[in-house]
């Protein structure tokens, strides 16, 4: 079992949930409760966690329906909030057809749905509802037969899958062991490709998986401040280079995501900070080519409102006046920074990367 040293709860934060860290920053996921769909138990995966959970004396409930998830507490956002990043749900992925997953992959791999971290400024805030519990399938088989479908359908390409769309995957693979067996089947695929992204570093279950360098895992980095203000429950920038560290080191394609970009007072100083502190960490691996993706700091309207309903005091820069209103892929809008300053962002990443990493290869900045 890993945990980290406490080195940036906010107390005031804390103090809203029943869930304070007690002299730990991030500890392994331990849902509070497990509701199993009753077709999961007929899988494999979905028996073993029943019983899993079962001699741990967690709390179990069975769901009579897909779709309604109910049951979960909470007498204020701030609780129900709490409450449902506590809570799992065990389940069948039913829907099959994947979405896009522009720009980072062809689509989307549905391993789980949901992420046991609690970040104030997550986009998640306006897909996942006010208790936000964390979804896993037990029909991975169905799920990765489709993914073959799809890379059958766009050969001779190389078919992309994203396996962190709308969750971190992490957190819950000591208990389904999904994410090593999803590695290994694409290590077996000429034309197909997986990736995915977590801020969360217990990365040991994947470091002998036979992944073949068809699989690369980016971590989610960024800057000291902003992790510590805003990313609870989650590892510290030091802990996630340190688990990107054994990655490379066992032959995985790697990548960091720099998200979300905010532009804050002195933001280029502390943004080159973290990039020098990762330069530095990583010197021995100075000649593997490293992926980036930059994404800047972008919010939603339902998001905004449920954000300032659980963090109230958040000093989260969502103020519209001072952004630009811009429509989204899937149809929702979003606002943005205005057009000079993500000019400036993408220079600045460019130039840096450049300088500090010659052997990077920026995917993205958006």
């Amino acid at each position: 079992m890993m945990i980290h040293q406490n080195n940036h709860v906010n107390i005031k934060f804390w103090a809203q949930y029943p869930y304070e860290p007690k002299g730990v920053d991030i500890v392994p996921f331990e849902p509070k409760r497990v509701m199993f769909e009753p077709e999961a138990l007929n899988y494999p995966l979905g028996r073993k966690l029943f019983d899993e959970f079962k001699s741990k004396q967690v709390e179990i409930s069975m769901l009579k329906s897909h779709n309604r998830v109910t049951g979960i507490p909470g007498a204020t956002a701030a609780q129900a909030f709490g409450e449902g990043k506590n809570t799992l749900v065990v389940g069948l992925r039913r829907t099959l057809k994947y979405e896009t997953c522009k720009p980072s992959a062809h689509y989307q791999l549905p391993l789980v749905t949901g992420c046991s971290g609690m970040c104030t400024y997550c986009y998640l805030n306006t897909q996942l509802g006010k208790k936000p519990y964390v979804r896993v399938y037990v029909n991975v088989d169905e799920v990765l037969e489709q993914c073959a479908k799809y890379i059958g359908e766009r050969q001779p390409e190389i078919t992309f899958f994203e396996g962190a769309a709308t969750s971190d995957p992490i957190p819950v693979e000591p208990y389904t062991g999904s994410l090593r067996k999803t590695i290994e089947f694409f290590g077996q695929q000429e034309l197909g490709r997986f990736r995915f992204v977590t801020k969360f570093t217990d990365v040991d279950g994947l470091l002998d998986a036979k992944h073949n360098g068809h699989t690369m895992i980016r971590f989610s980095i960024n800057a000291d401040s902003v992790i510590r203000k805003y990313e609870h429950k989650t590892p510290s920038l030091a802990d996630r280079i340190g688990a990107a560290h054994k990655i490379i080191d066992s032959g995985y394609p790697i990548g960091f995501i720099i998200a979300p970009v905010m532009l804050f007072d002195n933001w280029k100083q502390e943004y080159e900070q973290m990039l020098l502190e990762l330069d530095k960490q990583l010197a021995a691996q100075s000649s593997k080519e490293i992926h980036f993706e930059i994404i800047s700091h972008r919010f939603t309207a339902k998001a905004k409102q449920n954000i300032n309903q659980v963090f109230p005091d958040n000093d989260l820069p969502m103020d519209e006046e001072q952004r630009k209103f811009k429509y989204g892929q899937f149809g929702y809008g979003k606002y943005v920074y205005e057009k000079e300053q993500l000019a400036d962002m993408g220079d600045f990443f460019k130039n840096r990367l450049v300088e500090i990493f010659p052997k990077s290869a920026i995917d993205y900045i958006i």
